[in-house]
């Protein structure tokens, strides 16, 4: 089961950086699904910019959401700074 997401940071150029409960960080590009309608709206930077977690997953206004699953298997996984 994956875990659930704790922190979402948007990114330039579509990319996410997303934290997860086991202390996992992945890097996650959204440009694949922006040709998707559902995903189209986060084309206009502000509304993808506003990406936050809600209930464990990545979210966005207007009932835009994309599962933990997808961020955590398909992401790269990367080491933060502490900087």
């Amino acid at each position: 089961m994956t875990p659930d997401v704790t922190h979402v940071c948007s990114l330039p150029d579509y990319d996410l950086l997303v934290s997860f409960e086991d202390g996992e960080w992945r890097r996650f590009s959204v440009k694949p699904y922006l040709q998707f309608p559902a995903y189209q709206p986060l084309m206009e930077p502000t509304r993808f910019m506003a990406a936050h977690v809600l209930n464990g997953t990545v979210a966005w206004p207007g009932d835009i959401d994309i599962s933990p699953d997808t961020i955590y298997i398909t992401g790269v996984r990367v080491i933060p700074s502490n900087s």
